[in-house]
């Protein structure tokens, strides 16, 4: 048996997801994430912990339960890794997508990119990490570092250097940006991320994901006081409207 590094925390596995990267996939989502999103609507996968019913399972494993999908993956389709957020579990990561890359599979991690740093080890790790993974669907959060804060409990300024140095070394990815009012749906806020990705030159697609208020349950369920009470989804015009700001 691996050690516990060399395995994976894992939260729950999607055998046929379509909305997290190209193609059908099967989508593996680690437990344990360093932010504290006010909208997260799974923050059942926060703590770093199997007292959630999270189970330990290694890269063989999961390849193994992975494989079984195949034949439904035809040409676009693969293997995602997302969370909670799966960086936390980068040597995991490691073994898992170099295992999936000698069965010829497509590999895309689905991040915030909260763990990131350019400090060792992380950073050698995450550049060979790379040589693994075909696509990153990069979650930035908010433009605005302090309203990021706001927001998350976090700053944004490693996120951003990682899409930049994604961006330097040319490695695909999609840009996803959940829309919430009174936070992140601002002209001014979406005219500067606009300007950020016109700036980068790996992005293959935006996506805009409307705030919605489906995971409300889970904070109480956990007896967390919930920080969006109040707050509705976007109207389609905003929607539509920040589409139209961030069109690449």
């Amino acid at each position: 048996m691996n050690d516990k590094n060399a395995m994976a925390l894992v939260h729950s596995t999607e055998s046929f997801g379509s909305v997290d990267g190209p193609g059908v996939r099967f989508i593996i989502f680690l437990q344990g994430c360093p932010l504290r999103c006010q909208f997260c609507h799974n923050p059942d996968t926060w703590k770093m912990t199997d007292e959630t019913g999270a189970i330990w399972k290694s890269a063989d494993e999961l390849l193994n339960q992975a494989l079984r999908y195949r034949a439904y993956w035809k040409n676009s389709g693969g293997i995602t890794v997302s969370g909670g957020e799966p960086l936390l579990q980068i040597d995991f990561l490691l073994e898992f997508f170099k295992k999936a890359k000698e069965k010829g599979i497509h590999t895309v991690i689905d991040t915030a990119g909260g763990p990131f740093t350019r400090k060792e080890p992380f950073f050698s790790k995450f550049q060979e990490l790379m040589k693994y993974t075909d696509l990153l669907l990069v979650d930035i959060k908010h433009i605005d570092t302090e309203c990021h804060k706001v927001l998350t409990g976090r700053s944004n300024e490693n996120i951003l250097d990682m899409i930049r140095y994604l961006s330097d070394i040319k490695k695909p990815i999609w840009i996803r940006h959940v829309l919430v009012p009174k936070r992140s749906d601002k002209d001014e806020y979406l005219t500067r991320l606009a300007d950020f990705i016109h700036s980068l030159n790996n992005v293959e697609k935006v996506e805009i994901l409307p705030y919605h208020t489906m995971g409300i349950y889970k904070w109480k369920e956990l007896g967390l006081d919930y920080p969006l009470e109040g707050i509705n989804p976007p109207t389609k015009e905003r929607v539509e409207n920040a589409k139209k700001i961030l069109t690449i």
